[in-house]
């Protein structure tokens, strides 16, 4: 069966990185866009950024437009999100997403930015 499991959460001050991954397995993880999401209480789930089947299009929120990376390995069925710069409003759960019949979600992974 499908399943997304992101890792690296945490805590970091202000201004400071973190990288994200979610591996994937149970489909054909080259042949689809993949997405992270992030979601504070309260709050709509936000498209934070999307990168193509074969990574050669990306596309991000302008609230981290020039501060987050999407990547993906496609040998290693994971999808990368490196975030530099880091503020306390990029505070959420983060999430990764896949549509392939249905819309399919990691059970996401807490970014805290704090100092």
């Amino acid at each position: 069966q499908v399943q997304l499991v992101e890792s690296g959460g945490g805590l970091v001050q202000p201004g400071g990185s973190l990288r994200l991954s979610c591996a994937a397995s149970g489909f054909t993880f080259s042949s689809y866009t993949m997405n992270w999401y992030r979601q504070t209480p309260g709050k709509e789930r936000e498209l934070v950024a999307y990168i193509s089947s074969t990574g050669g299009i990306t596309s991000y929120a302008d609230s981290v437009k020039g501060r987050f990376t999407i990547s993906r390995d496609n040998a290693k069925n994971t999808v990368s999100l490196q975030m530099n710069s880091l503020k306390p409003e990029d505070t959420a759960v983060y999430y990764c997403k896949v549509t392939l019949s249905r819309v399919y979600w990691g059970q996401g992974t807490q970014v805290t930015v704090s100092s």
